[in-house]
C-alpha cells in the first residue's frame, strides 16, 4: 500500500531525515530490513541523518548505542533537539554564554562542547538563559531555580515539546514538554521557543548542513504529529512509516497529511530506487 503526492520529487531527494524508534528499530531491536534499507541509501547516493528529541544523551552517547544495534553510523549521521537549540539560540542570543539547564549530564556537555558556561542551581550565579530539556534527575530544587530565572525575565527556551517519553517499563517519563507546563504554569511565563520536532527549525540545521534545497529533503517517521507536522506547507517530503505508533485509520481525522505513506522503509527503499531507475530512463 503506497500513496503519494509527490512522486516526480523522489528522484530529487538527496537527504533523509530518519526518526528511530517504531521507523529503524522497535523495543531497541532493529528491523529485519533496516541495515539493509541504509546500505542501499548509500548506494543510491543519499544521505541520512538519525532524528530525535530525545536529548537525555549526548550524541555520541546515541552514537554507541546505534553501532552496537549493528549499524554502521557516525556521530554526523545524528541530530538531536539539543542541536537545534543550541542553533537557535547562537542565531538569536549571540552574545549570551551563561545558561541554565534542566537537563542530563548528557545534555549539558553538548552545550559545553561548544563553549556555553552551564551555570549551577547556586542562585548567586546569575545565567542568561534557562534552557529545559529531557531531565531524567530533575530534583524539586532544581526546578524552583529555573522558576526563579523565569520569573526574573530570563529567556524562557525549550528543547521539545512532548510530554512523556515512550517507555516498555511500569512507569511514565516525565518530559520536557510536562516540565514546561509545570513551570508555566508556576511563573505564567511559555517557553518563547521549542526548536525539537514538529518545529521545522529541527530540519534547518540539517539542510544548512548538508547544504540541501528543501525539495531534496525527505522526513521519515511513525508519528503524524511530530514527523510528518515538520513537513506541512513546505517542499519537504512527508514519509510515514506504519511500523510505529500511527495505524492507517488515523490518517482519517488527522490534519497533518503525509506525503507519501508506506507499510515500512523497506517499501520506501524500493520507491527509491525504482525513482532514480526512471530518472535515468
Amino acid at each position: 500500500m503506497v500513496r503519494a503526492k509527490k512522486k516526480n520529487q523522489f528522484a530529487s531527494i538527496r537527504h533523509i531525515a530518519l526518526d528511530m524508534d517504531g521507523t529503524i528499530y522497535k523495543d531497541g531491536i532493529p528491523f529485519s530490513f533496516t541495515k539493509e534499507f541504509l546500505i542501499n541509501l548509500q548506494n543510491m547516493g543519499i544521505n541520512y541523518t538519525f532524528l530525535t528529541n530525545n536529548n537525555s544523551k549526548t550524541v555520541s552517547e546515541y552514537l554507541g548505542i546505534i553501532q552496537a544495534l549493528g549499524l554502521d553510523v557516525t556521530v554526523d549521521n545524528i541530530f538531536t533537539s539539543s542541536q537545534a537549540t543550541l542553533r537557535y539560540i547562537q542565531n538569536t542570543y549571540p552574545e549570551s554564554n551563561k545558561l541554565f539547564i534542566l537537563g542530563t549530564d548528557g545534555m549539558k556537555q553538548e552545550f559545553r562542547n561548544v563553549g556555553y558556561s552551564i551555570v549551577s542551581e547556586n542562585p548567586q550565579q546569575e545565567p542568561e538563559l534557562v534552557i529545559v530539556g529531557f531531565d531524567t534527575g530533575l530534583t524539586f530544587e532544581s526546578l524552583t531555580i529555573g522558576a526563579y530565572w523565569i520569573k526574573q525575565g530570563k529567556p524562557f527556551i525549550a528543547t521539545h515539546p512532548d510530554f512523556s517519553c515512550p517507555t516498555d517499563q511500569p512507569r511514565v517519563l516525565v518530559d520536557c514538554g510536562a516540565v514546561c507546563a509545570a513551570l508555566e504554569k508556576a511563573t505564567g511565563v511559555a517557553p518563547e521557543a521549542i526548536p525539537g520536532k514538529p518545529n521545522p527549525i529541527m530540519l534547518e540545521g540539517i539542510i544548512e548542513k548538508f547544504s540541501l534545497q528543501a525539495h531534496e529533503l525527505a522526513v521519515v517517521g511513525d508519528r503524524l504529529n511530530t514527523d510528518i507536522a515538520m513537513t506541512q506547507n513546505s517542499d519537504i517530503v512527508g514519509i510515514l512509516v506504519l511500523t510505529g505508533v500511527t495505524a492507517e485509520e488515523d490518517l482519517r481525522n488527522s490534519p497533518f497529511t503525509p506525503d507519501v505513506v508506506v507499510p515500512s522503509i523497506e517499501q520506501l527503499g524500493v520507491l527509491l530506487q525504482r525513482s532514480r531507475q526512471l530518472k535515468v530512463e
